[in-house]
């Protein structure tokens, strides 16, 4: 729970129009407290005019068709998996409850009276919500839609009327975040599109005054309630993204040319704040960049096909996106591991096994078509050909799109140095995007090291958001990163979850990526000023040179660490660590690469691995979910620091 610590530096890093825009909401939650807004009459014999057209489904191909219904089966045994704990009760699931820590969270408290940030009171509010996303009800429409097994339909029906049952307007926890209300709506659309030719489906939706009471409910809520100032992040697009789809698919309130209008243009002026010109989000956080990318991809469809004009600005951005992303992907289409991640998507039609980011270049080549110099992507999915037949018009952006693929993003300080199968990102950016940088982590001039795709140097990844504060700020810390902390302090100053008070400022000094020879990036931060901590990291054929220096006045205690990813095993003999891992399987037997990470003699130099007082030598692969690993730790007066990695 947050104490009023928090809430003044939080307040501290609002501007006006903020504060004057909260103390709105604050006075619309008393009115909504006291007296619920009325929902306008359900028009009589309302249509949905949004189905897929003819032919559609038939070019989903046949292995996505497989992983979608192993995906939907397990749906359909009661089983899921949420954030890393596995959930039994999924034939008829409780939608308050943590599985985490047992406890339940209210229902029938008014909504904003709920203290969803205290695990204590409601346990962890991320495994509450998630469910009611109901993204698992798009997979099993989706396995409807694609094999007329009606028992998949059934079992949407049974979940959605559960929930609309249990979950009245404005009452207990779903009703307390927009984002959840916003990706809530879309999967509600695209529900609705997969269960069309089934026979209950009108009785589900068009014909059901429970439905028509959580659609115009939902819409008020985003319509009336959207995020701003600080807080205008991927918040503020799954909620624009949601009310527009809503409106779009089910325009059939009085209000729903207005909202459309209006979530049209907000979306579209919030996307481009949203994303630098270079095509990468501006929360400089990896996942939230395929987050913003799938909502703002599914709510310009929607828009697309229902007639309502898309701005070419707002197509311009999704390019740039999809261009950024194949730009910045490592040889097996994994992008990097920076900043907060909370494995959300938004929207899912496709199953597990489906490789999230092929999938999205994939969507974005048959809307936006391929460069010559995008990746190799073998990779198949459900969601491609649907969004393809929902775009009227082939999108044409006004940008000129890159001749040769990026490797230095200026503007996000993200540079990606290439050579045969490695990998390497360096961080120069900003410190993370608006006045709290509510997804940055204390990682200026850190580097990640991937080898075919497999972690070499790992951003230690998430982790967790609530409820468990000395693992948030491990994985935010400096010390949590592959880069160099002064006197045992974080480069930026935390005022908490979500909240950063001090910004370190980063800037890249040089970078050269040729085509062929030594790539090589300079940068250097403030964080511990008055003394300057500058890096060079230099990429030749197999070897990667990585030089730290620190500059100016007053010499702190110096921590260098290097985290290691899962698969790698060490063996420490004095500043030598020799490194092992299995490769990708070409046949029977991986095969087994080495390295060697020559590190600087003037520290003292220890292995890590699974610490926990205080945490220190892990990695978390999604959120929710922790497992150990080596970090290596280098100890003593900062100077001129080498250190040398060597691929075998």
């Amino acid at each position: 729970m947050m104490g009023p610590g928090w809430y003044l530096r939080r307040l501290s890093r609002m501007g006006p129009a903020e504060v004057v825009g909260r103390a709105r909401h604050a006075v619309v939650q008393r009115q909504w407290r006291s007296a619920l807004p009325t929902p306008p009459d359900w028009p009589s014999h309302p249509r949905f005019a949004a189905a897929l057209p003819s032919g559609t489904l038939d070019k989903v191909p046949g292995e996505a068709v497989k992983r979608l219904l192993a995906t939907a089966d397990e749906l359909m045994a009661g089983r899921a998996e949420f954030f890393g704990v596995v959930r039994t009760d999924f034939e008829s699931p409780d939608w308050f409850l943590d599985p985490k820590t047992g406890r339940r969270a209210p229902s029938d408290v008014y909504a904003f009276d709920v203290p969803y940030r205290s695990e204590d009171t409601v346990g962890d509010i991320k495994q509450i919500w998630e469910p009611s996303r109901h993204q698992h009800l798009t997979v099993l429409a989706a396995a409807y839609a694609l094999t007329g097994n009606s028992d998949y339909a059934a079992r949407v029906a049974a979940h959605l009327r559960s929930w609309w049952a249990g979950n009245p307007p404005l009452r207990g926890p779903h009703w307390v975040s927009g984002i959840e209300l916003g990706i809530r709506l879309l999967s509600w659309v695209w529900t609705r599109r997969l269960l069309d030719g089934w026979a209950g489906v009108g009785d589900l939706f068009e014909d059901n005054p429970d439905f028509q009471l959580q659609l115009w409910h939902h819409q008020n809520w985003l319509s009336t309630l959207r995020s701003h100032g600080s807080s205008a992040n991927n918040h503020v697009i799954a909620e624009d993204a949601g009310l527009l789809a809503a409106a779009c698919a089910f325009g059939w309130f009085p209000e729903s040319p207005r909202w459309r209008t209006e979530a049209m243009r907000s979306l579209d002026v919030q996307l481009g704040r949203n994303t630098f010109d270079s095509g990468l989000n501006a929360e400089l956080a990896s996942e939230y960049h395929g987050l913003v990318l799938e909502l703002g991809l599914a709510a310009a469809v929607e828009a697309d096909a229902a007639g309502t004009p898309v701005p070419d600005s707002t197509w311009d951005v999704l390019l740039r996106m999809t261009d950024a992303l194949a730009s910045i992907v490592d040889n097996r289409l994994r992008p990097p591991r920076q900043g907060d991640a909370d494995d959300g998507f938004g929207l899912i039609v496709d199953g597990l096994e489906t490789d999230r980011w092929a999938s999205l270049l994939a969507t974005g080549e048959a809307l936006f078509g391929r460069l010559d110099w995008w990746p190799p992507n073998p990779g198949e999915d459900v969601r491609t050909p649907l969004f393809a037949s929902l775009a009227s018009r082939t999108p044409r952006a006004s940008g000129v799109r890159a001749a040769r693929r990026p490797a230095h993003l200026r503007d996000a300080g993200m540079t990606i140095l290439r050579s045969g199968r490695i990998w390497a990102r360096c961080d120069g950016g900003p410190h993370g995007f608006l006045s709290i940088a509510a997804h940055a982590h204390a990682d200026a001039l850190s580097v990640e090291v991937r080898h075919d795709g497999v972690d070499i140097l790992a951003d230690p990844g998430t982790f967790c958001y609530h409820g468990e504060p000395q693992w948030r700020s491990y994985f935010r810390s400096t010390l949590g990163h592959n880069t160099l902390e002064l006197a045992g302090t974080d480069q930026s100053v935390s005022g908490g979850p979500f909240l950063w008070t001090r910004h370190a400022v980063t800037k890249v000094i040089e970078v050269r990526t040729p085509d062929e020879g030594p790539s090589r990036w300079t940068a250097a931060h403030d964080g511990y000023a008055p003394a300057v901590h500058r890096r060079t990291v230099e990429l030749d054929g197999d070897v990667l040179k990585i030089v730290d220096e620190v500059l100016g006045d007053g010499r702190p205690a110096a921590r260098l660490a290097f985290h290691l990813g899962p698969a790698v095993t060490v063996r420490l003999e004095g500043n030598v660590a020799h490194l092992s891992w299995p490769g990708h399987s070409t046949g029977s037997v991986a095969p087994v690469h080495t390295a060697a990470m020559e590190l600087p003699s003037a520290l003292s130099w220890t292995a890590h691995r699974g610490e926990l007082d205080p945490p220190l030598g892990w990695y978390s692969a999604g959120f929710g979910r922790k497992e150990p690993s080596t970090t290596l730790v280098g100890s003593g007066p900062p100077g001129l620091l080498a250190t040398l990695l060597h691929f075998s």
